[in-house]
């Protein structure tokens, strides 16, 4: 049975949808202003698998991860650039999008945008006044009165008065709390026209916090059986969900809570408020991409490395970015291509009674465990290279695609440059695939006249250039590149 550890309870509980054999999923997905960097992808691809492994063990899974299309850094986003509110945010999901095609990360199947639910937002709102949680301010804002709602902090696992102690949330005018947070924010004459929308409250905006709980609602009704996001959306953001929707609803907002892990950069998480961020499309881009333009061509080689790089770690531990971690992660992926290149797989289908097959579903069962699932992987690479088995290689390729990976066909990859190896740029780059054949084409035409020598000069050649031979009786077989 699929135990999944829950952020509110503090312990792993067996996982049991609300309605029998269909999971009600929603995920915080991105605040569309800038580039999606590393911290993001570990998130995109986290969840991705969440719900491949749910599809996988048989569940209808109903997955909602929403856009953030109007918030603060939107609007200065849109000032700074002299263009509208809506070709920002156009602009950016269209570059998300492109990430997630080269990460391998499936669309959700709800993608909604915070815009398209104001009125449901404005419905909370009322109810939560109605309730006496919110509160019209003297700057025409209104806010959520924390101290009416007796749970608060439980996600966080911190007291009011801790809370306030620590100073965390800044203190505004309108506020009669420092922990009150905004609900709907007044319009001011300064912001552009297109930032503002009609409400009982004046014309204005939604606060951040509200938009989840009126989409996950709207899209999935209540309690959700799943609730995600990344690390930092613990507190303030989910802890204010939780008081908006259930001070406004009752019961519970969701089953259970999920957050995964941070991405590290020495002792810092990788953030765009530390500038210590490295993008997406740096990282797995064909050459420089084009900041002017959302789409980009993707090296599929290192898009598949940067997902198994993530996919590697166990979702909620802490995760260290550095080039020579990516380099691992390389060599790693490139040893199970290699498997496959040995023997070619057949395509029978899982056997989900096999050993390695009973090992992946375990570790995965365990609060989706993908760093004991992928032992599994290696133990199936290995074996399938000192048998020979074709059924064996069929597991490792079947089992690697519920997690998104070794789909490629494996001469493909293992042909394609990567920048991913010690010491830089990858110096078979520079030889394309004709000039690799017709070299080695001339080295079989020394062998065949007896010029060792000759031979031996190019295979050292070819190896120079980060080309690896694959000899065989009847002459070489294949190359690839490391």
């Amino acid at each position: 049975m699929l135990h999944i550890y829950d952020t509110l309870s503090r312990t792993k509980v067996p996982f049991k949808p609300v309605e029998a054999g269909r999971v009600r999923m929603y995920v915080c997905g991105m605040t569309v202003y800038d580039y999606c960097h590393l911290g993001h992808a570990r998130m995109l691809v986290g969840f991705d698998i969440v719900q491949r492994w749910l599809r996988a063990s048989g569940l209808e899974v109903d997955y909602v991860r929403n856009i953030t299309d109007i918030d603060d850094k939107i609007i200065r986003r849109a000032v700074q650039t002299g263009r509208r509110i809506g070709e920002v945010t156009a602009f950016f999901i269209d570059a998300m999008h492109a990430d997630e095609r080269a990460l391998g990360v499936q669309p959700p199947d709800h993608e909604p945008r915070a815009t398209a639910h104001i009125g449901d937002m404005l419905d909370i709102i009322g109810r939560l006044e109605e309730k006496g949680l919110a509160y019209r301010a003297e700057d025409g804002d209104v806010n959520y009165s924390v101290r009416n709602f007796p749970d608060y902090g439980k996600l966080s696992g911190r007291s009011l008065d801790d809370l306030r102690a620590g100073e965390r949330v800044a203190v505004a005018a309108g506020k009669r709390d420092p922990l009150d947070f905004v609900l709907w924010k007044a319009a001011k004459a300064e912001e552009p026209e297109d930032t503002k929308w009609p409400s009982p409250y004046g014309f204005g905006r939604p606060g951040w916090h509200i938009e989840c709980s009126a989409m996950s609602k709207s899209l999935l009704g209540l309690p959700l059986d799943i609730h995600g996001g990344g690390p930092d959306l613990k507190f303030p953001h989910h802890e204010n969900e939780i008081a908006q929707t259930e001070g406004a609803y009752g019961g519970v907002l969701a089953n259970v809570w999920m957050h995964c892990g941070p991405l590290m950069v020495d002792a810092d998480k990788m953030s765009k408020s530390l500038n210590n961020f490295r993008t997406i499309r740096q990282t797995i881009a064909q050459g420089e991409p084009d900041d002017a333009k959302a789409d980009y061509v993707s090296n599929p080689r290192e898009a598949e490395m940067l997902r198994f790089f993530i996919a590697r770690n166990h979702y909620r531990s802490p995760q260290n970015y550095t080039p020579d971690n990516l380099i691992d992660a390389q060599n790693a992926l490139d040893r199970l291509y290699q498997a496959l290149a040995n023997v070619a797989p057949d395509e029978q289908g899982l056997d989900w009674d096999e050993p390695q097959a009973q090992a992946f579903k375990a570790a995965m069962d365990d609060d989706f465990n993908t760093s004991g699932a992928m032992a599994a992987l290696f133990q199936l690479a290995a074996e399938a290279n000192r048998t020979g088995s074709a059924r064996t290689a069929g597991q490792l390729k079947a089992l690697a695609g519920i997690l998104g990976l070794l789909q490629q066909d494996p001469q493909a990859y293992l042909r394609a440059p990567t920048r991913y190896k010690p010491g830089g740029a990858a110096p078979s780059a520079s030889l394309d695939d004709a000039s690799i054949e017709a070299m080695i084409e001339s080295r079989a035409a020394a062998k065949r006249a007896r010029d060792f020598a000759e031979a031996d000069r190019i295979r050292a050649a070819l190896r120079e250039a980060g080309i690896e031979l694959e000899d065989k009786p009847g002459g070489t077989t294949n190359w690839r590149r490391l």
